[in-house]
């Protein structure tokens, strides 16, 4: 039998889902990419193709990226990156954790924007460093926000231990200098689940 009550929950239950529900990162749609510089004027995109990202219902979020998946379009330079930068047999991983008030983010309406200043601590190569980061999170629909970097993280090789590593690469590809400093940038689209 219809019931107008019965109605009104189940279209509450299906509105408050997402507000309830962790939210996981969809690899497909995300993307974490740098910039390196090298001999003062060279200058080009890298990104890692696997990430994994979870925000639960607190609020902690986190993001996984396997760094054995970096990839800059030239294989030997990243078999070179993961083995001499990233070390990637004692250093598989590298994260990003972060809090955030997930009220104005679910409060907002599809298609709506809203502008985020989020300290968080990224974990490379067994070092922690904190930033402050200026994102823009956008809700897409009823399921899925995106997250973005409005301005983009400068990471400094010294406050992970990478110098040494890209010494290691400037000799090998024969290179006057390489940037010490490396602007990361993401957009990260979540879903509810």
């Amino acid at each position: 039998m219809f019931s107008p009550f019965r109605l009104l929950l189940a279209s509450l239950a299906i509105v408050c889902l997402p507000a309830q529900a962790n939210w996981y990162l969809d690899n497909e749609s995300s993307r974490l990419s740098f910039i390196t510089s090298k001999n003062g004027d060279v200058s080009e995109v890298h990104r890692f193709l696997v990430l994994h990202g979870k925000v639960d219902r607190k609020g902690a979020a986190e993001l996984e990226v396997e760094m054995e998946s970096v990839s800059s379009g030239i294989p030997l330079r990243d078999e070179r990156m993961r083995k001499d930068l990233f070390a990637v047999q004692t250093f598989p991983e590298a994260t990003i954790r972060a809090r955030l008030d997930l009220r104005p983010i679910n409060d907002l309406a599809n298609g709506a924007q809203l502008e985020l200043r989020l300290p968080l601590n990224v974990t490379l190569h067994g070092k922690t460093h904190s930033y402050n980061a200026q994102l823009l999170a956008t809700r897409l629909d009823e399921r899925r926000f995106q997250v973005v970097t409005m301005e983009p993280l400068i990471l400094r090789a010294e406050h992970f231990d990478l110098a040494p590593g890209l010494e290691t690469l400037r000799k090998a590809a024969g290179l006057k200098s390489i940037n010490l400093s490396v602007p990361v940038g993401a957009v990260l689209i979540f879903t509810a689940r």
